[in-house]
């Protein structure tokens, strides 16, 4: 399954020096995660988006600057499927971003998406108008009992004020279980912590977190 990383900060932060460390985290995986990837950054109120078919550690990582958010995602298709540049995350609906980490099976929702990361999206969106964080209050409840089984609903969406994180698995704690990281000035959800210089810890499964 896929790698993700998602930061926010009160003050602008350079971007190569985090997908320097996320790639080597995507590189080491356990799983092969070399199937594209992409990123979104917030620029001057505006979302911008990068992806590449090629595994996130043979990219130029040093072309992008600064950034007060960031939304990154290292793909492993599931079966190798769908191996194309339009079904790397993150995915941009309007002003959110969205990536994913997970797998279900037997899943039984009807909506729109190329991919069953994006038909999660889609999903979750239909409750947009309660607000994002009722929106997975109720959508993801939805998912568990319309799925035979979750391996992982792992997500991060992100609008230009939060970011808003589900944490949910039922097997492979160290593989799947999400970690924050904080410093003074700056939070990190990452699959898995990398930094020496923010204190780390696992969120709780099962859990909705918002920042």
């Amino acid at each position: 399954m896929c790698r993700i990383l998602a930061i926010k900060s009160k003050h602008p932060f350079e971007i190569s020096e985090h997908l320097h460390h996320f790639a080597a985290i995507a590189k080491e995986s356990k799983e092969y995660q070399g199937h594209g990837w992409g990123l979104s950054y917030l620029d001057q109120d505006q979302w911008v988006s990068y992806h590449d078919i090629k595994p996130i550690w043979e990219d130029n990582l040093d072309q992008f600057g600064s950034a007060t958010t960031l939304l990154v995602h290292a793909r492993s298709a599931f079966q190798d499927e769908g191996i194309a540049v339009e079904n790397n995350m993150p995915f941009i609906h309007e002003d959110l971003v969205f990536i994913f980490n997970g797998e279900l099976r037997g899943v039984k929702i009807r909506e729109d998406g190329r991919i069953g990361a994006e038909k999660i999206f889609n999903f979750v969106e239909r409750f947009r108008k309660y607000g994002i964080r009722t929106a997975l209050d109720r959508a993801i409840p939805i998912i568990d009992r319309r799925t035979e089984y979750i391996r992982a609903l792992n997500f991060v969406i992100a609008d230009k004020e939060h970011l808003y994180i589900s944490n949910y698995f039922n097997e492979d704690p160290d593989y799947f279980n999400l970690h924050l990281g904080r410093s003074r000035d700056t939070t990190i959800i990452c699959s898995q912590p990398y930094v020496t210089q923010v204190e780390w810890m696992r969120l709780d499964n099962y859990g909705v977190e918002v920042i």
